[in-house]
């Protein structure tokens, strides 16, 4: 019982991880009816440049909020140099226009820093707690801290701030918030910005527990998007709660069933976005669409 409890803590702090980015992916979606390619790559980027400020000398607290500045920034431009120009094109133009540019922001990343894995810091002590007979890393606990704390961050913003009213408004509504005034394009961009800081939360979360290495988010993303459509592409709560399903899901499935573990444990992620799509497409919080004849 106690090692069952352990692993469920600790896929509650690696569904945390994948909440993250699958957040980040929900967020595009509702946005723009899109699902961001790309949205590894880019936390990919974003942890080798919190790498660079940590090697550099700075404390990764004060390297931690820089980099998620840098982030929404990095998100801001690409909508802004990448996506607007074709906004309006069919989704498919869209999504090549964003496996592309995961290609691009991948090769940058080798390009810089090189293909060679390195250790990235972790923030948090290896060792271990005693609670209640159950023994919990002080890194499992910090990552669910720090995950949920950007979790709650960004709802709080979405449904309590007038930015996020604006946001949603734009996102869901483009032409009454046209009408209004809204500056939709500009509305887009924000969501890029945001989802891209919050995805690299996950890329400096799941870094010191992986080696850093311009490839390492492309596993990640599959857990994410099993993630996100578990939940509901188009609910962030659903995201929430779909990567903690799939975290706990995952770790318990590579220690309880036979020959199921490292690599393997990514057909985990795949059955998941198989069965749901099959059993539930809408997930566990999204809505079937409606039509009126």
């Amino acid at each position: 019982m106690q090692e069952f409890l352990q692993l469920v803590v600790s896929g509650i702090a690696t569904g945390g991880i994948f909440a993250s980015l699958a957040l980040a992916l929900v967020l595009i979606y509702n946005a723009m009816g899109l699902v961001n390619f790309a949205q590894g790559e880019m936390a990919m980027l974003a942890t080798f440049v919190a790498y660079s400020l940590v090697n550099r000398g700075m404390s990764f607290w004060i390297a931690f909020p820089v980099t998620l500045v840098l982030a929404f920034g990095g998100g801001i431009v690409i909508q802004r140099v990448v996506i607007k120009p074709a906004e309006r094109a069919p989704v498919l133009t869209l999504v090549i226009i964003t496996l592309g540019l995961a290609t691009l922001v991948n090769g940058l990343a080798g390009f810089i820093w090189g293909y060679v894995p390195r250790s990235f810091p972790s923030p948090f002590s290896p060792d271990s707690v005693d609670l209640a007979g159950v023994f919990i890393s002080y890194r499992d606990l910090g990552v669910i801290a720090v995950s949920g704390l950007v979790l709650l961050c960004v709802y709080l913003l979405l449904q309590h701030t007038t930015v996020g009213l604006t946001l949603r408004a734009a996102a869901h509504h483009p032409e009454a918030s046209r009408l209004l005034g809204v500056q939709v394009s500009w509305m887009l961009a924000l969501g890029w910005g945001l989802a891209s800081a919050v995805g690299a939360v996950s890329g400096m979360m799941v870094a010191p527990i992986l080696l850093l290495e311009p490839n390492m988010m492309q596993t990640i993303i599959i857990y994410a998007f099993a993630a996100a459509v578990l939940g509901g592409i188009e609910s962030p709560l659903g995201a929430v709660v779909g990567g903690l399903i799939v975290g706990v899901t995952v770790n318990l499935a590579g220690s309880y069933i036979p020959g199921v573990g490292g690599d393997l444990q990514l057909a985990v992620g795949l059955g998941i976005i198989v069965a749901v799509l099959i059993l539930r497409p809408n997930g566990l919080f999204g809505r079937a669409a409606v039509r009126r004849v």
